[in-house]
């Protein structure tokens, strides 16, 4: 039984048609299909039919994120492992939504509702699976590869991260603890798959989304985008830098709504033996922002 991988999200926007414009002339994600009001987007690397749905609401915000897991068994099992930790939940009918199986549904200790699935539509890639070539041909904007990973806050990051790693299976390669090492103010967790995270949580008020991140190949392709964003006159919230946390290079920015987003590249390889990395609170700034070494305003409190 085992969680794979952050599998979507569904982000709340505020124009939906601009919003699209957006996520497809600038981010570089391809629209594959509408229903419901809501549209459906993947990146030009991901073979699953979606992996961010965007609904037009009253204020932006997360409506949920979801993980893939391997096969009907074990959606079952952690259904059962889920209600003994007393989380909320309840089961969504297959094609509640479109190109999607059943899921379920639950509440997280910080308040974010997440789906765990395994039944999508495969579509494929755009380079194939016979014989493809490194990148194909007619990309637009940032063109990441795919949906990285998703930045929350909560109040409870200690209770969060244990629903992670004991109901989940999931795996902690970096913290923020104050610095008597009580108290966890931060987690990044990433299930068995070699990616320094797949969600982080970061102390903050319950039920807010800090950012959904891209994965784009390296340094130059992060400046690249900060290239593309500044041509678009998209607002930025930190231009590009390192990470100290994960070693991945980033830029920040905003969705036309609000909702930031982030041209993440690199970072190094994790394993489910890999150590727990620990920064103290003291050097959060370093660990965020490897250079400049403390955090900008902005970053801290622009939450959607």
């Amino acid at each position: 039984m085992a969680v794979m991988r952050i599998g979507r999200a569904e982000l709340r926007v505020l124009d939906l048609e601009e919003s699209v414009k957006y996520y497809t002339e600038v981010i570089g994600l391809d629209e594959v299909g509408r229903s419901d009001g809501k549209v459906y987007f993947k990146a030009w690397d991901e073979f699953d039919h979606h992996s961010l749905i965007l609904q037009e609401a009253d204020s932006p915000r997360l409506d949920h994120l979801a993980f893939k897991v391997e096969n009907e068994e074990d959606l079952s099992k952690f259904e059962k492992k889920i209600e003994q930790f007393e989380c909320t939940l309840k089961r969504i009918s297959k094609r509640t939504r479109l190109a999607e199986g059943e899921a379920i549904r639950f509440e997280l200790p910080t308040g974010h509702h997440v789906e765990l699935y395994y039944d999508i539509l495969r579509v494929g890639s755009k380079t194939g699976s016979l014989n493809p070539p490194p990148w194909p041909d007619g990309l637009r904007g940032i063109a990441p590869h795919r949906l990285d990973h998703l930045a929350l806050t909560g109040e409870d990051i200690n209770t969060v991260t244990r629903f992670f790693t004991e109901v989940l299976g999931m795996f902690v390669s970096e913290q923020i603890t104050t610095v008597d090492g009580e108290e966890m103010v931060g987690s990044f967790i990433f299930a068995s798959n070699g990616k320094p995270h797949d969600v982080a949580f970061i102390k903050g008020p319950d039920k807010k989304l800090h950012h959904a991140a891209f994965y784009v190949d390296n340094w130059y392709d992060v400046l690249k985008a900060a290239d593309i964003l500044s041509k678009n006159n998209v607002s930025f919230d930190v231009t590009p830098t390192r990470h100290g946390i994960t070693r991945g290079q980033t830029t920040y920015f905003f969705d036309p709504s609000g909702n930031r987003n982030e041209a993440f590249a690199s970072g190094y390889i994790t394993y489910p033996d890999f150590p727990t990395v620990t920064w103290t609170e003291d050097k959060i700034g370093q660990g965020i922002f490897y250079h400049r070494r403390e955090l900008t305003e902005s970053f801290a409190k622009a939450l959607t």
